[in-house]
């Protein structure tokens, strides 16, 4: 099990970024969630485990939302992502 936080930066905002992972995360069994950041910035959080984040992960980098990012940050949590499923926060 493994638990992270994850910042993209780039043209993250207002195309359908966190609408796009969150449809990406239904296809993998994981808990976690995404959300908009005063600064540009997309934020997301993820629990599961480890094979399951990294394969998530490697699909928004690599798919459709490729061209979208810049740079992305990878930060390890020392405790379990709370949320129902994946879902979108507006916090």
């Amino acid at each position: 099990m493994i638990s992270l936080q994850v910042f993209y930066e780039g043209r993250v905002q207002g195309v359908g970024f966190r609408f796009t992972v969150r449809h990406i995360a239904k296809g993998f069994d994981l808990t976690g969630w995404v959300r908009n950041l005063p600064d540009g910035r997309v934020e997301l959080q993820v629990s599961g485990d480890e094979e399951e984040v990294r394969a998530f992960l490697d699909q928004i980098a690599r798919g459709e939302l490729h061209s979208l990012i810049r740079k992305q940050t990878e930060n390890k949590l020392n405790e379990a992502v709370v949320a129902r499923g994946f879902e979108i926060r507006h916090d």
